[in-house]
């Protein structure tokens, strides 16, 4: 085995050459090959039971002339937040057109109960994150010293940015949910309140996502859609195991002998939860009528 340095916008092409023969990335590309229909989803960073986090970097020396500035930009951040958890559809199509990812990709982690939370707060298992990633550049070789997170993780100007917005920022810090799901079935018209076989359908042509509340109604109105000639941008499930979302194409499923279909990210995992309930392995075609896969 051969591991080398590869920057994503590269890893694409050479993935599709057959270059290469798997790429560890982040946000979105992981999920933005699978949905370009050239790669596949085998591993996701919530397995390994450790925390990773997106944030935002200033100059401690700018920050400390101009922190107006600095609350100002987080503030704005904030907003862009509250923007996104109204209409996570309309936002996604908004960057779509300015970054070229598809729509259906950014809805997969900023839509309901998505990959992401857009969580502002230092939570204490993002500093230890913080503290492991030096840790972990340190054994590679890759710095000389492990500076301290502490010495220069400084919360004071998204705590002023919450207060400014008439948020509570010890409330937030407390709270790991994700963007709650509030929706009825669309086949049923009931309300969902069980998510652990969430589904949903963006049909083109609809502003909104359609919600299900089991993957086998989802199915069900697929084939719907597709006999009438409507095209499909995305199929979304949850895995089973770990609660992501997953696009339903590139997941396995597992219908056990009372006929209720779950998702998995991996196929073994899949498997093993068939032979459990004595069910059976499908993958996504199969889902949709061919039968089970072995």
């Amino acid at each position: 085995m051969n591991i080398i340095t590869q920057a994503p916008e590269v890893a694409g092409p050479a993935l599709q050459a057959g270059k290469i023969d798997a790429h560890a990335d982040f946000v979105p590309f992981a999920e933005l090959f699978p949905y370009r229909g050239f790669a596949r989803k085998i591993y996701d960073g919530v397995q390994s039971a450790t925390p990773t986090f997106h944030g935002s970097l200033v100059n401690a020396e700018f920050a400390r002339k101009y922190p107006e500035v600095v609350v100002a930009f987080l503030r704005a951040a904030i907003e862009a937040d509250r923007l996104m958890a109204s209409d996570p559809e309309k936002y996604s199509e908004l960057i779509e057109k300015h970054t070229g990812i598809e729509a259906p990709v950014s809805y997969l982690f900023h839509g309901p109960l998505g990959l992401q939370t857009r969580d502002f707060t230092w939570k204490p298992e993002y500093r230890q994150a913080l503290k492991t990633s030096i840790d972990t550049l340190h054994l590679m070789r890759r710095i000389d010293v492990t500076p301290d997170p502490a010495t220069f993780i400084d919360d004071q100007y998204i705590r002023a940015a919450f207060k400014q917005s008439g948020l509570n920022y010890d409330a937030r810090l407390k709270n790991y949910d994700k963007l709650p799901l509030k929706a009825s079935d669309a086949v049923t018209g009931k309300p969902i309140t069980d998510t652990r076989r969430l589904a949903g359908l963006w049909v083109a042509g609809e502003p909104k996502v359609r919600h299900y509340a089991t993957i086998a109604n989802a199915v069900q109105d697929l084939r719907k859609l597709e006999q009438a000639g409507k095209a499909v941008r995305a199929v979304y499930v949850h895995d089973l195991i770990h609660g992501i979302k997953l696009l339903g194409p590139q997941a396995w499923f597992a219908r056990d002998a009372q006929g209720e279909v779950s998702a998995f990210l991996q196929k073994d995992a899949a498997a093993a939860y068939a032979s459990t309930n004595k069910g059976q392995l499908l993958d996504f075609a199969a889902l949709k009528g061919q039968g089970a896969v072995r």
